[in-house]
């Protein structure tokens, strides 16, 4: 199973020649280098990107991003990330009738403490409900 270094290091190097260049530590750095205002990185630096053992930090990234004229969440995350958050919302979406968002606009519009309490009171319901649920019932007592 790849590291998220390794997933990095193949979507740097896909960027990088997409942009027009070879994917090599030398140009990396001196590309790299020529845009950033911070202290540059060095050639063993590079490398390590590209080998996939490190990640850049955030501001690096975003001066790879401009530079490679791609989404700075894309070069870090790829876009299977951005395919899981969709679907995330999807499900949650299609799941909810306009009740239930009624309720939950309600409950945001509450102080916390009333929260608090909510919350207590729904936790309680469905422990209940999950208790009676899975267990077998008693002679006499329906399901």
């Amino acid at each position: 199973m790849e590291t998220p270094q390794q997933k990095f290091a193949e979507r740097l190097r896909i960027a990088i020649e997409k942009a027009g260049y070879k994917a090599e530590a030398a140009v990396l750095e001196r590309e790299f280098n020529q845009r950033y205002y911070g202290k540059g990185v060095t050639l063993h630096g590079v490398n390590k990107w590209l080998k996939g053992q490190s990640i850049p930090r955030l501001d690096k990234i975003e001066v790879l991003a401009k530079w490679l004229r791609i989404p700075p969440d894309e070069l870090t995350f790829g876009l299977e990330i951005k395919q899981q958050i969709k679907e995330s919302h999807a499900r949650w979406d299609d799941g909810i009738g306009y009740q239930e968002r009624e309720i939950f606009e309600a409950f945001l519009a509450l102080p916390v403490p009333q929260r608090k309490v909510v919350r207590e009171v729904i936790l309680t319901f469905a422990r209940v409900y999950l208790a009676k649920s899975t267990r077998k019932p008693l002679i006499g007592e329906e399901k």
